[in-house]
């Protein structure tokens, strides 16, 4: 289930989600969001409000999925402004199972393939065997 982060309480939605039956979690949607043409002062886009995505929300869906990780026993998958192996690797310390790659897809089509190849460096460089030897793993 995809959660929107568009809620007060992103763990309360996480709960739910699994009490009703969820196998897995994407943390989080895009933000509702809105901006104006300051020459026209009209809005940019003609529905007014529209979803935010991308690095402007990392930080903000990152603690939300390590939020949900702490209180969920099912996956939770992260996404929001992955662009690059550091940004997933971010996600995976700080509980998540997976990541997906959104946005950065429409700047460069060969993202998704750029962050795999960054986070085999990193297993690599670390000698580690598996991504999974990191999930979860952020030192306080």
């Amino acid at each position: 289930m995809k959660l929107s982060p568009n809620v007060t309480d992103i763990v309360e939605l996480a709960r739910a989600a699994e009490d009703g039956g969820a196998d897995a979690l994407t943390v989080a949607n895009t933000f509702l969001a809105m901006s104006i043409d300051t020459d026209t002062f009209k809005p940019r886009i003609h529905t007014i409000t529209g979803g935010l995505s991308g690095p402007a929300i990392r930080p903000i869906t990152l603690r939300m999925v390590y939020q949900c990780t702490r209180e969920v026993r099912i996956p939770v998958i992260g996404l929001g402004g992955i662009a690059k192996a550091e940004d997933a690797i971010e996600y995976f310390l700080a509980g998540a199972s997976a990541v997906q790659v959104g946005t950065a897809n429409f700047y460069d089509p060969r993202a998704p393939l750029h962050v795999l190849e960054g986070l085999q460096k990193f297993l690599e460089k670390r000698r580690l065997s598996s991504i999974r030897d990191i999930v979860g793993q952020m030192k306080q």
